[in-house]
């Protein structure tokens, strides 16, 4: 997808070494830093459903945006995080969900969910990106989405863009 590769080398008793080796990117580091949002920007009180199967980052997602002002209710997958709407009390602003996860997809239960929450706004995360997504239909073009990894700033950026936006 990057058009890198990993070379591997091992050896019985002796240990394995893997290589990494990716394209050097072609964006000036200095352009990337001046398209962040001013921590100040990115304050919330929203409450976001964040629904990722990987626990540590699940839990790294929550402590960024917590760290923003926002609430935060965590699930593994699709199935919790229906059960945890059941028993939630309060509205939702957001669901901050990884595309692809064992048994419920991401935008599957942003289907659910937009259903039974009117208005609630969708973000989609994943470590594909945008364009390997929507070229192989799993999400529409228009979908709001933020590539894994991000940084904090970046994350608390795109909610805050994400919550902010309006549809007609």
């Amino acid at each position: 997808q990057n058009k890198g590769y990993i070379w591997v080398y091992s050896e019985p008793g002796e240990g394995t070494t893997f290589k990494v080796y990716l394209p050097r990117s072609e964006t000036d580091v200095g352009d990337l830093r001046k398209k962040q949002v001013p921590k100040n920007l990115c304050k919330g009180i929203e409450t976001i459903l964040v629904v990722e199967d990987d626990e540590t980052l699940c839990n790294t997602v929550k402590a960024i945006l917590e760290g923003y002002g926002y609430r935060i209710i965590m699930a593994p997958n699709g199935k919790e995080a229906v059960k945890m709407l059941d028993s939630h009390d309060g509205p939702v602003h957001l669901l901050l969900t990884d595309v692809v996860m064992p048994g419920m997809s991401g935008r599957d239960l942003a289907i659910q969910l937009q259903s039974r929450i009117p208005g609630i706004k969708i973000l989609y995360m994943s470590g594909y990106t945008d364009n390997a997504i929507v070229h192989h239909g799993v999400l529409k073009k228009d979908a709001a989405f933020i590539q894994k990894p991000f940084t904090g700033e970046g994350l608390a950026g795109k909610v805050r863009e994400v919550l902010d936006t309006t549809h007609d």
